[in-house]
């Protein structure tokens, strides 16, 4: 870890985290301090609920021209791809995202907490907390869609 690591780490442990609106800075914060392949992971992840003309809408059409690139059936996103993405088109990226999936926020979630290297960081215990939090507040005990079913009961 060199000093600019330990100085992002110091910021990201000082910033008080506010939940949902957090989430997208914490995604750029991971974003930033991924390697190469868990930023394919991370990227993948977000554009999977896009649209065509949303990918247009998020970061100057960044996303649309990587889904050209790569062709319109595949899903796939290249190590090389990750060189022209850079930490605020992810965040507006994410931000976008978690209006309208909250799979795949709590997909983001998966990823950083399935890397040894990600989930070490202050960034990402953040994000996994807010995503924790986000996911709570859209679960409401008392509404019966919520609700776990009752056990089914055994006729003897």
């Amino acid at each position: 870890m060199d000093h600019r690591d330990s100085q992002r780490a110091t910021d990201a442990e000082r910033t008080p985290v506010r939940a949902e609106s957090d989430i997208p800075r914490l995604v750029g914060d991971v974003y930033e301090a991924a390697s190469a392949p868990e930023r394919v992971s991370l990227i993948e992840k977000l554009m999977s609920p896009l649209s065509l003309m949303a990918a247009f809408a998020v970061s100057n059409g960044i996303f649309a021209r990587l889904w050209f690139q790569r062709g319109f059936h595949d899903q796939r996103i290249r190590i090389e791809d990750t060189d022209i993405v850079g930490k605020a088109d992810v965040t507006a990226l994410a931000s976008f995202v978690q209006q309208v999936s909250v799979e795949a926020v709590d997909s983001i979630g998966q990823v950083v907490a399935s890397s040894p290297t990600l989930a070490a960081t202050a960034a990402a215990a953040l994000l996994l907390a807010a995503i924790a939090r986000k996911l709570g507040t859209t679960h409401d005990a008392n509404r019966p869609e919520d609700q776990c079913p009752a056990e089914p009961t055994q006729k003897s």
